[in-house]
């Protein structure tokens, strides 16, 4: 296919890495240059949107935030500018669902079809072409869009329509937030109690409360290795999609909003582009101990 990527950050170059490996004509563009590792493989750098648009059968953004998504699409010289009937937008980003279905409607007036495709893996998913990839649209569009989700991904599910696919990614946003705090829980409370708390985890993966993040981010709590592979200031922007969600159905989630008040502490502390596992770390403040301290 004849495919566009904007937004070739430390998710959106392997994921376009995978697409140019798989084949396919890729025209990319982003506000940075375009890394040599793209064009070495044979990406077709693009002065904008619009002209990524213009050359593309399927446009994939992948930017941080909802204001970014809506800029790409609509601003200047964006996408929207370069489209033709039949093309195929697909939003990767994790944005806000009322939004998704907002941009939606504005491309399928322009004769477009849209998918809402936001991801879970972070950088090491990206990387192993391993990300579970979560999607809200139509049918067909899907389906025509399939064999690209394929090569950047292991799990790929077509959730239901248009905004369903970034509902899916803040639920699975509120697990793993709430995850990470339940092990930052755990082993800070093992290594107060003078246990060591990697000889606990290596237990704990043998038994009912063994899970990814345990295994990783358990890992990186021991190992005190908070260099991003997602940062925090993204979950909180996530939790935030959560949380106002949330008040506009009027419903309470309490444990989101407490672990949002430890991503808050953390980046009280110039912590905002630490790992999201390093939430342990507002814990340690107010235990007055770190994991693995004697």
């Amino acid at each position: 296919m004849k495919v566009g990527f904007i937004g070739l950050g430390i998710m959106g170059t392997p994921m376009a890495g995978h697409l140019l490996d798989a084949g396919h004509t890729l025209y990319v563009h982003d506000i940075k240059p375009v890394p040599a590792e793209l064009t070495d493989k044979g990406a077709i750098p693009c002065p904008s949107g619009q002209e990524v648009a213009a050359a593309a059968e399927v446009i994939i953004t992948m930017v941080p935030d909802t204001p970014h998504v809506g800029a790409a699409l609509f601003g200047e010289n964006g996408v929207a500018a370069g489209l033709s009937a039949g093309k195929i937008v697909v939003d990767m980003s994790s944005i806000s669902p009322i939004e998704t279905k907002e941009y939606a409607k504005r491309i399928n007036d322009l004769g477009c079809a849209y998918l809402d495709a936001p991801v879970s893996g972070g950088e090491v998913g990206a990387k192993a072409a391993s990300l579970t990839i979560m999607v809200g649209g139509p049918q067909e569009a899907f389906d025509t869009v399939k064999p690209l989700f394929d090569r950047m991904g292991k799990n790929v599910t077509l959730v239901g329509g248009n905004g369903d696919g970034q509902t899916t990614k803040v639920a699975n946003q509120i697990i793993v937030a709430l995850t990470i705090e339940a092990v930052a829980e755990a082993l800070l409370f093992a290594s107060k109690a003078g246990a060591d708390p990697a000889k606990v985890r290596q237990a704990l993966m043998g038994g009912f409360a063994s899970s990814r993040i345990l295994e990783v981010h358990g890992e990186r709590m021991i190992n005190r290795n908070f260099t991003p592979g997602f940062r925090i200031e993204l979950h909180q922007k996530d939790l935030n999609l959560a949380l106002n969600g949330a008040k506009a159905l009027n419903l309470s989630l309490p444990h989101t909003a407490s672990c949002q008040q430890l991503f808050n502490a953390c980046a009280a502390q110039g912590g905002s582009a630490w790992d999201h596992s390093g939430m342990l770390r507002a814990l340690e403040l107010l235990a007055g101990h770190e994991v693995g301290a004697k």
